[in-house]
């Protein structure tokens, strides 16, 4: 059976990464979108159906013009993963507010540019998923995430409005919530208080959080269902995180 196109966001690291090798080795065709091509390029991938497109999902031109291109190849979107996002953690009394506004550029503008980009042919064909992927911090507090949560809980928020609005075309929005977990979001983070207090929290679990294998293998499962079950969503984190 032919197999449909796969798109994810933010595909060079961490969950996409992922994502992207489960969706590989069962033959989907994928498009993956990124900013660090080179680092997408260097993935353990089969690449004879794979294209690859640096793209900023903020930009929602080229974001479209990288799916159009894609979707002439090997037809019509039917899953967008939208993966890409920004963790930059720091207390709102002293952060830059420039990076409140990055957090709220990639991951709600980031996801809702990708929606609107492909839900009309999703409608359309009466077929569709996106998998939205966000974060417990979308649903509870943490310290030192003030803006970051903010950003998360409007994920959940728009993932479960555009859900109903979708539902009556037979087309599913869902969203994974992943806790702490072994990716490069980190990596960005500028205010070293903030950083030291979550490593602090990390070893308080045994320095060890979750593996973003077991990520990807729940947006598999979701997209594996039957086109008319939705797992609207699913919480995963590591057993030891107590928060």
């Amino acid at each position: 059976m032919e197999k449909s196109l796969v798109v994810i966001t933010g595909a060079s690291s961490g969950f996409s990464a992922e994502i992207a090798k489960l969706f590989n080795q069962a033959g989907f065709p994928l498009l993956l979108l990124g900013r660090r091509v080179e680092k997408i390029e260097a993935l353990p991938l089969n690449f004879d159906n794979v294209m690859i497109e640096k793209v900023d999902v903020t930009d929602q031109k080229v974001f479209a013009a990288s799916i159009k291109k894609a979707e002439a190849v090997y037809g019509p979107v039917d899953l967008l993963v939208n993966n890409a996002g920004v963790m930059l953690l720091g207390n709102v009394l002293t952060q830059d507010p420039a990076e409140w506004q990055t957090m709220m550029n990639t991951n709600v503008m980031g996801v809702l540019n990708g929606m609107q980009i492909v839900l009309p042919g999703m409608k359309e064909r009466n077929h569709g998923t996106v998998i939205n992927m966000s974060s417990l911090a979308g649903k509870k507090t943490f310290t030192n995430h003030a803006a970051y949560v903010a950003s998360k809980f409007g994920v959940h928020g728009l993932s479960e409005t555009i859900r109903e609005e979708v539902s009556g075309s037979n087309v599913r929005v869902s969203l994974v919530a992943p806790g702490a977990a072994e990716t490069e979001l980190l990596t960005h983070v500028t205010d070293q208080s903030a950083l030291t207090d979550y490593e602090a929290w990390k070893e308080s679990m045994g320095g060890i959080t979750l593996n973003p294998v077991h990520v990807a293998e729940s947006v598999k499962f979701i997209y594996d269902m039957p086109q008319e079950v939705n797992i609207r969503e699913i919480d995963i984190a590591a057993t030891a995180q107590d928060a």
